[in-house]
């Protein structure tokens, strides 16, 4: 069994992602919350939302997909930060989660959803723009207060598409074979690199398929996972799956921590810590997966809306598995969803069934 050198590991061992200090192996993913204003800006719910998960315990919080301009088709409700303008009331959050214990980064996304952008569609000097976004919007991230950035390339999103061998038909240096697929999040983790500093952590979440027959995925997703950790990414999160589609896949054995394998496999082929998401639910589960691969982190999401204190919760009681039975009440509600358990409003879970 990989245990520490002081014997097995426990999901509440305090650790590091480069500077970041975490209090336990704990991780919100990211979570669509469907409660910002109308320009992407954040609003009184959602710093109350944002203040329940710090103080609840978790290890570390990741925000919901921000996007990087104002030019783009957003899910409503979607976080921004276009501007310097942005700056005052995001380092008002950062502060406030940062005064609990807990180290937040924000979540890295171009922002069209669908089919509004796709692999095709933008041009060598638009993908030249982009990346320059992406580096802005980091910039100004690290200038809020924010511990780090997580570069969004799952669940089918833009980043994501550029794996997918399928949705990606370039004829360019951004298409083809795996080198070329991976190649602009690549060249975007160095944008953020050369905008932030060495120091400045940077994770990517990434798929590890997207259950589609020969979307050539797992492949692309290897390859780049090892190439980011050569350019000093501080941690992988590693998901699957396309929004619609069944989730667990089909093909997936598990009823918990359903990617555990596709994970366990990066571990073993790079030298940064890897976020396993997916299903989490059981303290034990995450407590074997923990000693038995190299898997060091597991993030959730629903769970959270349902219990935002749950980290506190498995550290009092690690026998019990979470309240949350993935109803998806919190995502099928049209205005600021209602988990029936909480009896309150929550806002919408989308990380993609997570």
């Amino acid at each position: 069994m990989r245990g520490s050198r002081g014997g097995m590991k426990t999901l509440f061992d305090e650790t590091r992602i480069g500077p970041m200090l975490l209090r336990n192996r704990l991780v919100r993913s990211a979570t669509w919350e469907a409660m910002a204003d109308e320009a992407g800006r954040l609003t009184p719910r959602l710093l109350e939302l944002y203040r329940q998960l710090a103080e609840g315990g978790v290890g570390l919080i990741i925000t919901s997909a921000t996007t990087i301009t104002k030019d783009t088709t957003r899910l409503h409700g979607m976080l921004c930060i276009p501007d310097d303008s942005c700056i005052p009331a995001y380092r008002e959050l950062t502060q406030m989660v940062h005064n609990t214990g807990c180290p937040i980064i924000m979540q890295l996304d171009d922002g069209r959803t669908g089919e509004m952008l796709t692999p095709a569609t933008p041009t060598l000097e638009e993908m030249r723009s982009i990346t320059r976004e992406f580096g802005d919007a980091a910039s100004r991230a690290k200038q809020a207060g924010f511990d780090g950035v997580q570069i969004h390339a799952a669940h089918g999103f833009f980043l994501s598409q550029f794996l997918n061998a399928k949705k990606n038909a370039r004829t360019d240096q951004y298409g083809g074979e795996v080198a070329g697929r991976e190649r602009f999040l690549l060249e975007i983790c160095d944008e953020i690199r050369a905008r932030t500093g060495s120091d400045f952590p940077i994770l990517v979440k990434i798929n590890c398929s997207d259950f589609e027959e020969d979307d050539g995925v797992w492949d692309a997703c290897q390859s780049a996972c090892i190439n980011l950790a050569e350019k000093g990414i501080s941690a992988i999160e590693i998901s699957g799956g396309l929004d619609g589609s069944p989730f667990p896949p089909d093909s997936i054995p598990y009823d918990e921590s359903v990617f555990r394998d596709f994970a366990a496999e990066i571990a073993d082929r790079v030298s940064v810590p890897v976020i396993l998401v997916g299903l989490n639910r059981t303290p034990s589960v995450m407590s074997t997966l923990l000693n038995t691969t190299g898997i060091e982190y597991f993030s959730l999401s629903r769970p959270l809306l349902r219990q935002p204190d749950l980290p506190n919760f498995w550290r009092a009681s690690p026998a019990e598995p979470a309240k949350c039975i993935s109803c998806d009440s919190c995502i099928n509600q049209p205005d600021g969803n209602v988990c029936p358990f909480r009896k309150e409003m929550v806002g919408q879970a989308r990380c993609f069934y997570r």
